[in-house]
């Protein structure tokens, strides 16, 4: 059983564990991104923690966060597991959680994603518009998804 811990209060530890999540979350499935991309997106993502109405996050043995999953009202902002922790059912635990427990209805997947598309496909979403830029207005397809 994957335990998913509501996070309250970030710490200094915990901030440095989301990035380096993200970012190799992001490198395994984001391939569409260049080094000056990940770069200058980064720092939006730790505005973003501080954004969302709840933070999840899924940590290891050692206390380590694996995965994290931003809701903000009815939609999924962010989800990003470790690269080495993938395929192991927590983004589909997170998923879960946040359609049982959180009413979530909608998630946001970036159109060059295959995977994250595929991934939510699977857990149920359907594509219901597409955008031609992310919302920082970089040239980011986004594709808009609604739970079925």
């Amino acid at each position: 059983m994957i335990d998913i811990e509501i996070l309250n209060n970030i710490n200094k530890e915990d901030m440095d564990n989301i990035l380096d999540v993200w970012e190799s979350s992001v490198r395994a499935t984001h391939t569409f991104l260049n080094e000056g991309d990940i770069i200058s997106i980064k720092p939006q993502v730790k505005e973003g923690v501080y954004y969302v109405s709840k933070l999840l996050c899924v940590r290891d043995d050692k206390g380590t966060i694996q995965a994290f999953m931003g809701v903000h009202d009815s939609k999924i902002e962010m989800l990003f597991v470790s690269d080495d922790c993938r395929g192991k059912g927590i983004g589909k635990s997170l998923i879960e959680y946040a359609i049982n427990s959180l009413n979530i209805n909608y998630v946001d997947v970036n159109e060059q994603n295959m995977q994250g598309i595929g991934f939510y496909k699977h857990m149920g979403f359907d594509i219901f518009k597409r955008s031609e830029f992310d919302e920082q207005g970089n040239p980011f397809p986004i594709l808009h998804m609604k739970l079925k």
